[in-house]
């Protein structure tokens, strides 16, 4: 009971706090980063009884996709591995060379910007990718599968060719933790040694912004690790810079993650004013909704007595400022779905 309690008392915007709430449960679900599912489940169902069944459902549908996709991804290994037997099935030949596992998320419960343009995946984890969508559109018949790069991630196998002072060449093995932009752009150098960056914008497709800070990532910090040497040597790329594999690259660890540069902890100053600008649209909506439901209702309102009730029924969501309960009258006036009384202009009719 006093823990709900605290939970309402810093939920008077609820509104604000499920899109935060749900951005970041979505960062962890999709980066295996929850501490415990039965935690997350918990804190939802607390959520649910403090703040209703709107409130929750597009989480419980978050966790409803991964239970879902974790099934999908044991049924598809188990096919391929029943087929790695026959050299001519492409589930068996891309399944034995990646280990993939697939998220499936239904567009409407993630919070997640979708990204239009596709960049060009390696050979290998492109053949797996269309083996999966294959195997799983024969059960989801109709269904449409979109691959989102900028949300993926990917464990690459490195093998480092040291060459010491006398001529001898030992190689160190190491598995890199990257993001997907980071592994297209680290498979290219199995196909040649150095790349310019003009080349690796054709070759990947990965948009500009992306690919920038995908090499930076790789190729900033000390000489030793740095998974990609860069030429010259600046924080500045341009189109003739050129980028090579830094066979010297050393560390302690043998599964190394490398971070993406520019990456903030927290939330920028844009990021922060997009998400308040979504909120502001979406509350817009909501005053305009009850507005329209109380007066289909009452057919006819005083202004005061209007504000007062809108005011009410939004406000175990949020709380509506008088003026912005006033803008979206307007907007309501000026769209012929409210009329002014001919006999008192604070008066309000619903136009049918």
């Amino acid at each position: 009971a006093v823990y709900q309690r605290r939970v309402r008392e810093f939920l008077q915007d609820k509104d604000i706090f499920e899109r935060y709430y749900k951005q970041h449960l979505a960062k962890r679900l999709l980066n295996n980063r929850s501490i415990s599912d039965d935690a997350e489940k918990n804190m939802i169902s607390k959520l649910k009884t403090e703040c209703g069944c709107q409130f929750t459902c597009k989480l419980e549908g978050m966790f409803k996709d991964v239970n879902i996709s974790n099934t999908v991804n044991e049924n598809f290994k188990s096919k391929c591995k029943n087929r790695s037997g026959e050299a001519s099935s492409s589930a068996a030949s891309s399944g034995s060379t990646v280990d993939l596992n697939v998220r499936v998320l239904t567009t409407g419960y993630w919070p997640l910007p979708p990204c239009k343009i596709v960049c060009n995946l390696p050979k290998e984890a492109e053949m797996a990718f269309k083996s999966f969508k294959k195997f799983y559109l024969e059960d989801y018949n109709g269904r449409q599968l979109n691959l989102q790069p900028h949300l993926g991630h990917a464990d690459v196998h490195a093998n480092f060719n040291h060459r010491k002072e006398g001529g001898e060449v030992t190689t160190k093995k190491h598995i890199l933790q990257v993001s997907t932009y980071q592994m297209c752009v680290l498979m290219l150098f199995n196909r040649q040694v150095t790349y310019k960056y003009k080349d690796i914008v054709v070759e990947s497709n990965i948009p500009e912004k992306e690919l920038k800070r995908a090499l930076l990532s790789l190729s900033v910090g000390r000489v030793q690790q740095r998974v990609l040497l860069k030429s010259p040597k600046s924080r500045d790329i341009t189109g003739d810079d050129e980028f090579s594999v830094n066979d010297q690259f050393s560390s302690k660890l043998f599964r190394v993650k490398i971070q993406t540069a520019l990456g903030s902890k927290g939330e920028s100053d844009p990021e922060r004013q997009e998400t308040r600008q979504k909120v502001d649209d979406d509350r817009k909506h909501e005053i305009e909704a009850a507005i329209v439901r109380i007066m289909k209702a009452r057919k006819e309102h005083e202004h005061n007595v209007l504000i007062t009730e809108v005011t009410g029924l939004l406000k175990s969501r949020f709380l509506p400022s008088p003026s912005s309960i006033k803008n979206r009258i307007e907007s309501l006036i000026e769209r012929e779905y409210l009329v002014r009384s001919p006999n008192d202009r604070k008066v309000y009719m619903y136009l049918a």
